[in-house]
């Protein structure tokens, strides 16, 4: 690790939560891990994935199956110790689902269907336990998007992003009941077709002044800066961008390490790569 890197990790750490602390992922160095993890035996049209924050759970959203589908992890964040445990159907809510996401304490899990065009809301009794699961509500996005691939939510639960490839941008909302998807509220959008007209997944560092988005069209990740956090139209292209190419295959979905020193690119054949971003 550089000296200017050891630099930036001491001047710009971010609480992640937990008492980890998050540092901005150096994407421009990225390099991949040769480590990787199969899901195609589960289902093999993977469109997103999602970490539980202590790293010991993985979440995948499968097309094939339209289920999404829970990994335990022997280590944290080790994807080479992952095995498969259980699926949860959502296939009377949606098809083609895109996008999986939870809130904060697992008690809530959230899904985007491409088909539907709709975010689905279920309850878990159990946290982090998708066999617990039951339906609760459903927010259409439609009229905002209407081939939504992604979503994600701030850790306190008041703002929620669509992205998708039918505006190639950004959908920002505004919830008035954190975590309750029926107070929802549209404010803005951001365009990210000048750098890839097919979008997926996306996520953001924990502070919002970032945000990293998966094109598909260049099988690449991209890099934006926030000037306002949080605030979308504020956002704009870094010039930074992480080609996924020498991986192969169609990228669907992006997650880092609640540090930001690994990041995990899964595409749609069923394949999970980790990279190290530190």
């Amino acid at each position: 690790m550089s000296i200017a890197r050891l630099m930036q990790q001491a001047a710009a750490g971010v609480s992640a939560g937990g008492g980890v602390v998050w540092t901005d992922p150096d994407l421009a160095n990225a390099s991949y891990d040769s480590v990787s993890f199969s899901v195609a035996g589960q289902d093999d049209s993977v469109q997103d994935l999602f970490f539980k924050p202590d790293g010991y759970k993985l979440y995948i959203a499968g097309d094939v199956g339209n289920s999404i589908y829970e990994y335990n992890l022997i280590s944290a964040w080790d994807i080479s110790t992952a095995t498969y445990f259980q699926s949860f159907s959502i296939v009377l809510q949606h098809g083609s689902p895109t996008g999986v996401s939870f809130k904060s304490d697992g008690l809530k899990m959230y899904v985007i269907g491409r088909s539907s065009d709709r975010i689905t809301e279920y309850n878990l009794s159990l946290a982090w336990d998708i066999s617990t699961a039951t339906y609760s509500q459903q927010f259409a996005i439609g009229s905002f998007e209407s081939q939504p691939s992604g979503v994600f939510f701030r850790s306190d639960g008041t703002k929620l992003y669509v992205i998708g490839f039918s505006g190639d941008d950004i959908n920002e909302f505004n919830l008035s009941v954190a975590f309750d998807i029926s107070t929802s509220s549209y404010v803005q959008n951001f365009s990210v077709g000048s750098q890839d007209t097919l979008p997926f997944g996306f996520v953001f560092n924990p502070d919002g002044s970032k945000v990293y988005v998966v094109g598909r069209t260049n099988s690449a990740i991209y890099e934006y800066n926030l000037s306002s956090a949080w605030n979308i139209s504020t956002a704009s292209y870094s010039g930074i961008t992480f080609s996924l190419v020498s991986q192969g295959g169609t990228p669907a979905g992006v997650f880092f390490k609640s540090d930001g020193s690994k990041m995990y690119v899964v595409v749609s054949a069923g394949t999970i790569y980790q990279y190290s971003t530190a």
